[in-house]
Formats: C-alpha cells, structure tokens, sequence
C-alpha cells in the first residue's frame, strides 16, 4: 500500500545573471500547511509541489515567482475541498498576488510567471499549470508529459504537422518559446487543470521543472531518468541537471527540478 511520498529538488542558475525559479514543497494535514524540511511525507498528509519560472527582468522575474509560490501555498491551506478545486484557487490567488505586488511597486510592472501545483494524495496526481513549464510522468521506462504547453511551440508543431512550414521551420521559428500564458496579475489566458486523478504506481517518478530543462529532448530525458538506480529523489534531481549542464549550452536558463516518487510498503 501507499505510505508516503519522497521528494526533494535541485536549481542550477546555468548562463543567467540570477535565479528566477522559486520552488517548495509543503505538507498539507489537519493542522494546516508548513514548508517541508524532512525528505517524505506521510501520507495522511498530502504533499503540495509548487515551481514557478520568472520572467521580467531579474528583480522582476524572482520577485514574481517568490510571490506566486507563497501566495499559492497560503491559498491551497484556507481553502477546503477536492484537490483539483483547491488548486485552481490557488492559482488564482497567486495571479492576484503578482497584481497587488505590481500595484505597491510600479517599477516591477511587465514581471510575471509561469507556475506549476501539484498535490500528491493517497489517491494520486492532480495538478494545475499556466505557462511552458513541463510535468512530467515517468513509468516503466517511458516518459509522459502530463501537462499542456503554453508556448508557440505546439501551435508551430501542429502546424509542420499539416504540411504548413517544414519541422526544421518549426523547431528554429525565432518565436518558438513565445508564451501564450503566464501569470502576470491580468487574465490568465490558458489554463490546464487536470480534470481526473492521476493514481500512481510502484515504481512511478514525477518531475516538475522549469523551462531549462528543453536543452534535454524527450529521448534524452527519458534515458536519463531510465538510468537512475539510487540517491532517491535528490539523486535523481542532481542527474537531471548533470545531464543539462553537459550540453554546455552558452544560452542555458535557470532549470529547477523537483522529483516525486510515491512509496509502497506492506500492511
């Protein structure tokens, strides 16, 4: 049976001139929501991961981020109910903080964010997200994006699809990772919410992640995480941007991960 989760996350700053990733876990029980500083939660308790990808320029852009993850955490512990409902609510009270964050500091006007909240409960997997931020499902060695992407790079890939561009076009449009999303204190444009819970399964990794990690392709990624055999979730954190950081690429983007993994045990 399920007894728990185990978790833990890293970031890498790569070629930026700051973080802007803001990222955390918390646990969710009867006595309400606090940050998390042991590496499993129980599982009367459900873990809540939260990542959020600034965008604005530096004191923006981790401002905003900042913002939206503390303002999602407090918004998942007041409020009650199924998670999938308790999550669109704290997403929208993130957006609302961003905007009364813009209005008591004009000079941070244009930061926003991407985000991503994931509950993790004994019957499994709900998540929200706005924004390009992946989420991802490992299982029995194949990879699974669970989240929708709000960049122009599905609309170009749908569009190489149908004979309209070449994929070459599409994977190297100058626009490719325009967001069509974000948080940024106005209306949401886009928003993913998954509509069932995700039950999880022995042997089941989760990632979170920010952006930076697109410099590994699915196969890549995949591969990697295939090739995990120990050091738990931290481990497996650390694998993934090892794997990123040896692309060396002159452009690279904060990347944030954050690795789930439920744990079963007997009666």
């Amino acid at each position: 049976m399920l007894t728990g989760f185990s978790y833990a996350s890293q970031a890498i700053q790569g070629a930026r001139e700051a973080q802007e990733d803001a990222c955390a876990f918390a646990s969710v029980a009867r006595a309400g929501t606090v940050p998390l500083r042991r590496q499993v939660a129980p599982r009367s308790e459900t873990l809540l991961a939260v990542l959020a990808d600034g965008m604005g320029g530096h004191v923006g852009g981790a401002e905003a981020s900042r913002t939206a993850c503390e303002g999602f955490l407090a918004a998942y512990e007041g409020s009650d109910g199924a998670p999938r409902s308790r999550l669109a609510g704290a997403l929208n009270a993130s957006n609302r903080a961003i905007s009364a964050a813009l209005a008591r500091d004009r000079s941070l006007d244009g930061m926003g964010c991407t985000l991503i909240g994931a509950a993790f409960t004994p019957d499994g997997l709900s998540w929200v997200s706005v924004g390009d931020s992946p989420l991802f499902l490992f299982r029995e060695d194949k990879l699974y994006q669970l989240n929708e992407d709000h960049s122009l790079a599905p609309v170009l890939d749908r569009l190489a699809a149908q004979g309209q561009m070449t994929t070459v076009e599409a994977e190297s449009h100058p626009r490719r990772h325009f967001l069509r999303a974000a948080l940024t204190g106005s209306t949401i444009e886009l928003v993913d919410l998954s509509t069932t819970v995700l039950p999880l399964r022995a042997g089941d990794w989760v990632v979170l992640a920010s952006d930076g990690i697109e410099v590994l392709s699915h196969d890549e990624l995949a591969d990697t995480l295939a090739s995990h055999s120990s050091g738990g979730p931290e481990g497996l954190a650390q694998l993934i941007l090892s794997a990123i950081e040896a692309k060396a690429d002159p452009g690279q983007d904060n990347a944030t991960v954050m690795a789930v993994q439920p744990v079963f045990g007997g009666l």
